[in-house]
């Protein structure tokens, strides 16, 4: 057989071929290694003696729809210099495996558009090991991210499952890799990520977030210098989650039937910027309507409305002031829950506005999140938190793709 096939395809480099084989479960190569190449597996010492040999396979990469078997007896050899007796290395495997490194990197291209029972199927093997293959992957390269270069982060967590419950993710924001997966939610959830960001010597300027207590203490006791940044995402969210209780309350509190109606189908057309209300559909109509039959839901739509324009003006103390006349005239509506809200924006006004020093948000974090979600609806969800975890470090190398 060529060299070069052995070489170029097998990825098979210092050994020579003996023969080939054909048997049922595909093409057998035997090869053999030159008794000068022979080296202590521990010391690398070339002082060794022949002990014997123990017969070994290695499944190598496909030719054609053919699997393809390296067969090697390696050498037993005793070290003249440490005094172990091991197996000599294997040069184009990796120690304690059964396949080779050029059968591994055949593995991962596959992974890449194609799901793991596939690449299984295809190549004859384990649905373990090609999970096997592809952490030993992700291990190698995404368990530990770096966190030198961390400038600008985002924090927010995710509902992984009944099981996993709540993962706390770090998003790099200029790379777009998370660089930190904490098990729960709240401050606890982000101490080991604190212990590694010191050792690091990281200076992160800026961090975007919610509004949630326990990350804004967390943030200002480890980072005291970074800006926080509570973006148009989170702000607008807890707004519509404001409005959806308002509307309950207007429902519980209607007398009259049409009112009860009105206000029964018309949730997700309150929730929909007023841009992208459907005409075709009568869905500005349908709001319209049902807004002049409830004056307290109309002023809170329509602050909602406004609400887009404090993060769309051209400086900070434009901003500022826009804010400003926002919060006083939600307090002025006497509607609790507005005038709650407006409490919650005066008391974070700092973190609001500071978006005009560091235009930076928790988007690409919520985009993210879709394609975790993604990612585990098509893998059916996943029962080792390890592996799932390498996952999502790797996320923002992932490219997925549907396959008919």
């Amino acid at each position: 057989m060529s060299q070069s096939l052995f070489y170029q395809h097998l990825g098979v480099y210092g050994y020579q071929h003996v023969r080939s084989r054909k048997e049922k479960d595909g093409l057998h190569l035997t090869v053999r290694q030159k008794r000068e190449n022979y080296w202590c597996a521990r010391c690398g010492s070339s002082r060794v003696h022949g002990k014997g040999t123990r017969h070994r396979s290695f499944r190598a990469p496909s030719i054609g729809c053919k699997p393809v078997w390296i067969s090697f007896a390696v050498p037993v050899v005793l070290c003249r210099d440490c005094g172990v007796e091991a197996q000599v290395r294997v040069g184009f495997a990796e120690p304690l495996k059964r396949h080779t490194r050029s059968f591994a990197r055949q593995v991962l291209s596959l992974l890449e558009i194609a799901t793991t029972w596939d690449v299984a199927r295809h190549l004859g093997v384990s649905w373990a090991l090609v999970r096997s293959i592809e952490q030993d992957h992700l291990q190698r390269h995404f368990a530990k991210p770096k966190l030198r270069s961390l400038g600008t982060i985002a924090i927010d967590e995710i509902y992984s499952g009944k099981k996993g419950k709540y993962l706390t993710l770090v998003l790099d924001l200029e790379s777009g890799a998370i660089v930190f997966v904490g098990e729960g939610k709240g401050a606890a959830a982000l101490s080991p990520f604190w212990k590694r960001l010191k050792a690091s010597h990281a200076r992160v300027k800026a961090v975007a977030m919610d509004m949630s207590q326990a990350y804004i203490s967390a943030v200002w006791t480890h980072l005291p210098d970074a800006v926080l940044v509570f973006d148009h995402f989170h702000v607008i969210k807890l707004y519509n989650e404001k409005l959806t209780k308002l509307r309950r309350q207007l429902y519980r509190e209607a007398t009259d039937l049409l009112q009860k109606q009105v206000l029964k189908g018309i949730l997700w057309l309150l929730l929909k910027n007023e841009e992208n209300l459907d005409d075709s559909k009568r869905e500005r109509t349908r709001l319209e309507a049902a807004l002049e039959l409830n004056a307290p839901l109309a002023t809170a739509y329509y602050l909602k409305e406004w609400l887009h324009e404090i993060w769309k003006q051209n400086s900070k103390v434009e901003a500022a002031v826009e804010l400003e006349e926002w919060i006083q005239a939600a307090e002025a509506t006497g509607i609790r829950v507005l005038r709650q809200f407006a409490k919650t924006l005066r008391s974070h006004r700092r973190g609001i506005l500071n978006y005009y020093d560091y235009r930076i948000s928790s988007g690409p974090m919520e985009g993210t999140n879709n394609k975790i979600k993604t990612m585990t609806r098509s893998a059916y969800g996943y029962r080792n938190k390890q592996y799932f975890k390498l996952k999502l470090h790797a996320l923002h190398k992932t490219r997925f793709k549907l396959i008919g």
